[in-house]
């Protein structure tokens, strides 16, 4: 009888190769993270504004004093504030803390002071755009308004709002080398008045002339002829009903700013501006407090 051999068969087992941790490190790393950023998140939808300013001014670093405080002498202690934030100036343990002497005084807070400040130039602006609809809405209703609208120019500035009463070729608003108006200037002008009167801007008003062409000497002295136009505006301002409060400066400017530089010499540069200054906007009455 033959005897039957007994095979064992061994499997080999291959192992997989190794693929590193890393990726989990860095997985419960961004984890942590958010969930860090969502605690915070809810740490602060819960807080009230008094509480955050509190918790930013106890983890600020500046907060900490190298003054002298409750340690004294050579130690130079800091001293703990009883709002439980490090104050930057000694305590005083008769009349309470610096910090809290600072708060019993009426200042100007800076968020409303910044608030104002922001506010200025669109307030500014949105009165600027008011005025001057306001002044044209006026001239609309001179019946010979549509022959004048070339000589009158009505802008908004950074200074305020400008009507320039302007030469134009064929057509002036002053006799030549006079200070005195033509008629359609004076009724411009008895037009302007009641908003002028009505509106709370001060006034400016400044004279400019035309350069004289090379080789040829202005017939009327530039200085005196500007100064003396701006001063025939007022004058006609002022008779139609504006009070001489309303005015801030009456000036001559003779052939210093052209309002074509590259050709001092055309009409257009002969122009008298009327500039409703920018008013100071009102303080509110909870600024200080």
């Amino acid at each position: 009888m033959a005897i039957q051999p007994i095979i064992v068969k061994k499997v080999k087992k291959h192992g997989h190769a190794h693929h590193g941790g890393a990726w989990k490190i860095a997985y419960a790393d961004f984890v942590t993270a958010m969930m860090a950023f969502f605690l915070l998140m809810w740490l602060i939808s819960m807080t009230t504004q008094e509480q955050k300013i509190g918790l930013a001014e106890y983890f600020a670093p500046a907060s900490l004093s190298p003054t002298t405080s409750g340690a004294g002498g050579m130690l130079h202690g800091t001293a703990l504030d009883s709002v439980g934030n490090k104050s930057a100036t000694p305590r005083d343990p008769e009349t309470g803390s610096a910090e809290q002497k600072d708060r019993a005084r009426p200042t100007t807070s800076p968020g409303r002071a910044s608030d104002l400040d922001a506010n200025r130039p669109a307030a500014s602006e949105q009165a600027n755009e008011s005025a001057a609809a306001s002044l044209r809405q006026a001239l609309q209703k001179m019946p010979d308004y549509a022959e004048l609208s070339r000589n009158i120019v009505i802008e908004p500035t950074k200074e305020g709002v400008n009507v320039s009463l302007v030469d134009q070729d064929g057509r002036s608003m002053f006799r030549e080398g006079s200070v005195d108006p033509y008629d359609r200037t004076r009724r411009v002008l008895e037009a302007l008045a009641p908003t002028l009167r009505r509106l709370p801007n001060r006034l400016s008003i400044t004279g400019h002339t035309a350069a004289a062409r090379p080789g040829s000497a202005p017939a009327v002295e530039p200085w005196n002829l500007t100064a003396g136009r701006a001063l025939a505006v007022r004058q006609i301002l002022s008779g139609a009903g504006v009070p001489s409060d309303n005015f801030d400066s009456v000036v001559g400017r003779a052939d210093t700013n052209p309002a074509f530089p590259d050709n001092p010499y055309i009409a257009p540069n002969r122009r008298v501006a009327i500039t409703l200054l920018n008013a100071s906007p009102a303080v509110p009455p909870n600024l200080f407090r």
